[in-house]
């Protein structure tokens, strides 16, 4: 146990002194490892995850990896090749689960995200951001936090577009994907499959289908040079777009003002495309009378 040295106390050479750590330290030394997770950075050196879920084989080594396979239930075989300098944690016949990790290194967050899910990422951010601030004394929510991510998670891709307008590999956001897809299953149809995408806080926030919004965040001058070129329209359905113009924000009582705009957008567009298309046969069969009528004096 060490003992505090009182006050002129005799010591010899070499004698440790304790001293009372501190609890707390700078917290611009921990803003890196944030910066890295909000922007949703691949590390250099990052960890590898089992592929799927099954038994550990070695097979044979190539110059400089070393081939370790994972054979799955139905007898399938996902194959990883790992530098041979690396430290390998599991055991020949060792039973690994999807998105364990084989291999040390930095969890690479879109590894967790393809391999494990959208839960599982979510609850590995918290922690790694909430560990940054913790050791720095200071107490944030996890809600905070959550609202951060649910953006950065707000993308999906579409992997097949079944009755729906999207194509396959486009990147759209999750909540107009999903209220179609539900207007789908009603029709009887077949809505788009997805799979979830990752961007970082500034990748997401120039990615917005609202202009308004994209341009208030940074390269303002772009983002609007861009939207004037095609010709864009902004339907105002976000927070921020909303504050900028000065109307209600789609929360609290401003909830039933935008369902209420967004249902009669529905019904107007649904008339449109309801509406009997002109066949050329028909079109041609009227020029044809209109030529052949006689003019009245």
């Amino acid at each position: 146990m060490c003992r505090m040295v009182p006050q002129w106390a005799l010591v010899t050479c070499w004698r440790v002194f304790p001293q009372e750590s501190s609890k707390t330290r700078d917290i611009t030394g921990g803003l890196p490892r944030v910066a890295d997770l909000f922007e949703a950075r691949k590390p250099k050196d990052q960890a590898i995850l089992a592929e799927a879920t099954g038994t550990v084989s070695f097979g044979k080594d190539t110059k400089g990896k070393q081939r370790l396979v994972v054979t799955d239930s139905e007898g399938e075989q996902h194959e990883e090749l790992i530098p041979k300098w690396r430290h390998v944690n599991v055991f020949e016949g060792e039973h690994v689960v999807k998105g364990d990790v084989i291999s040390d290194g930095e969890l690479n967050s879109h590894d967790i995200l393809r391999l494990k899910g959208v839960t599982d990422l979510a609850e590995y951010l918290v922690k790694e951001i909430q560990d940054v601030y913790r050791l720095q004394g200071v107490k944030i929510n996890d809600k905070h936090i959550e609202v951060i991510i649910r953006q950065m998670l707000r993308k999906v891709e579409v992997v097949s577009s079944g009755d729906s307008k999207y194509l396959k590999g486009e990147q759209v956001e999750k909540a107009s994907l999903l209220e179609e897809a539900e207007q789908l299953r009603k029709d009887g149809k077949h809505p788009a499959l997805y799979e979830p995408l990752l961007l970082g806080i500034t990748k997401a926030s120039l990615a917005t289908e609202s202009f308004i919004s994209a341009a208030s965040f940074q390269e303002t001058t772009r983002v609007l040079t861009e939207a004037a070129v095609r010709g864009s329209s902004d339907s105002l359905n976000g927070l921020k777009e909303n504050v900028i113009v000065g109307r209600l924000i789609p929360a609290g009582t401003g909830l039933s003002y935008h369902k209420d705009r967004r249902r009669k957008r529905m019904e107007a567009t649904m008339e449109e495309e309801s509406k009997p298309e002109l066949v050329v046969e028909e079109v041609e069969q009227a020029f044809k009378e209109a030529l052949n009528t006689p003019e009245v004096e």
